[in-house]
């Protein structure tokens, strides 16, 4: 008897505002399903805690009639995992969407009547259709923060933009988008997506239009402008995460330590950091490029913003961290991903100031999401006027980013700092205070 496809992922919703809901995923184990699981959760705008001490477990074990009785005593083979996540939602979480998007996540060799173990393997999943959202409307201030959002809502995935602004105060954008729910090419889903964008922009919508691209297309739209040169030496050659500092915001060093000696088939990783939105993904994303499997973890959380992480972890083979040049890059990556999961810069254009922000992609090409949602909405608090805006991936170093870039129009003048912009941008990003 195995597990039913859809009790692979349970939500027990709290009834207590303010208390956390748990999220429980249980099915057969692949190396960066922690990765994508935490992207989703990020993406629905959940904050993952436990009141008092948070445990996020992510346990293998040698068969599906296998069960433990203390956080420490867990068998483990690499081939079946139950997670737990105790969260924090919205009144607007749509819970039952959220399940939809974690069953996605797992993989699909769930069966009823036969669990298999071996021998599964996962196809290349095929590469999402691209289609043009482009609409011209007159501007005002809020309007790209307020188009986001709706394109958030509508699980439209913003892949690169471009926003210009006429002399006549007219906006013209063009959004390169992917459908998660794949339906973008029918006609029913554009209506929709025409319908919301329509509520939001009003009588200052002027036209809109979809249409599918193929990949000449969305090629040629991804031609790179270059990188102004303060940012890219600034943001991507920082020897040591111990000079991270934005204004006034400082950023603490995380402590990260390896042992091999208390557990006799993994690497412990320790791991103490301050607390910010997406740390878990960011930890994710990390040990995932590595290839790196986890076997065990747990996390705490402290009322000060501090997070305690134990992960026992192994290599794909199945085999410690035992060379210590593995080790030093493993802990210098993570520490320096802990440190700075983003980059962020205000910086001169000419006359003009122009805020970049450098999302890294993981090597399977994803990213963190709403990265482009809190920029705008961070500059839609600060009331300041987009003038143009773009997304665009670059090959930084031996690594891919998505950098978007924001010049903004200082024609009624700027009453903000580049300062203040920076850290404005920063504390959205990193859900800070």
């Amino acid at each position: 008897m195995g597990i039913l496809y859809d009790d692979a992922v349970i939500i027990r919703q709290s009834e207590i505002e303010g208390e956390p809901s748990i999220i429980t995923v249980n099915c057969t184990d692949k190396t960066g399903l922690g990765c994508d699981l935490c992207r989703i959760i990020l993406f629905f705008g959940l904050t993952v805690v436990r009141i008092d001490c948070l445990y996020l477990w992510l346990l293998t074990f040698f068969s599906f009639f296998s069960f433990f009785t203390t956080h420490e005593d867990v068998s483990t083979d690499g081939k079946w995992c139950y997670l737990v996540f105790w969260v924090i939602g919205k009144q607007s979480t749509r819970w039952g969407l959220l399940k939809k998007r974690l069953l996605d996540a797992c993989p699909s060799c769930l069966l009823a009547s036969d669990i298999q173990y071996y021998g599964f393997q996962l196809q290349p999943p095929r590469p999402p259709d691209v289609f043009l959202l482009k609409f011209c409307c007159h501007d005002r201030r809020g309007l790209l923060h307020d188009v986001t959002k709706v394109l958030c809502e509508l699980e439209l995935t913003i892949k690169r933009v471009k926003v210009s602004t006429t002399p006549d105060e007219k906006v013209m954008d063009l959004f390169f988008i992917t459908d998660t729910r794949e339906l973008l090419h029918t006609k029913k889903r554009q209506e929709d997506t025409y319908e919301h964008l329509k509520v939001v922009l009003g009588d200052a919508m002027i036209s809109c239009g979809i249409e599918m691209v193929g990949p000449e297309t969305t090629a040629c739209s991804q031609a790179p402008s270059f990188l102004p040169d303060e940012f890219t030496e600034e943001m991507f050659n920082m020897d040591s995460p111990d000079e991270c500092k934005i204004g006034s915001v400082a950023f603490r060093t995380p402590s990260i330590t390896m042992d091999n000696l208390l557990s006799p088939a993994h690497t412990l990783v320790q791991i103490v950091c301050q607390d910010h939105k997406g740390l878990l993904y960011d930890i994710m994303r990390t040990l995932k490029d590595y290839n790196i499997q986890i076997s065990y973890g747990r996390l705490t959380t402290q009322e000060n913003t501090e997070c305690e992480l134990d992960l026992f972890i192994m290599q794909a083979d199945g085999s410690k961290i035992v060379d210590s040049s593995k080790q030093n890059a493993l802990c210098s990556r993570l520490r320096m991903e802990l440190s700075r999961p983003l980059r962020v810069a205000v910086v001169s254009r000419g006359p003009d100031t122009e805020l970049l922000v450098a999302n890294p992609v993981e090597l399977s090409g994803k990213g963190r999401p709403l990265v482009f949602y809190d920029i705008t909405l961070a500059l839609k608090m600060l009331n300041s006027v987009i003038f143009s805006a773009e997304i665009g991936r670059y090959m930084i170093g031996d690594r891919e980013w998505e950098v978007y870039r924001v010049l903004l129009d200082e024609g009624d003048g700027l009453s903000i700092s580049r300062e203040e912009i920076e850290q404005a941008v920063w504390k959205m990003l990193m859900s800070w205070q």
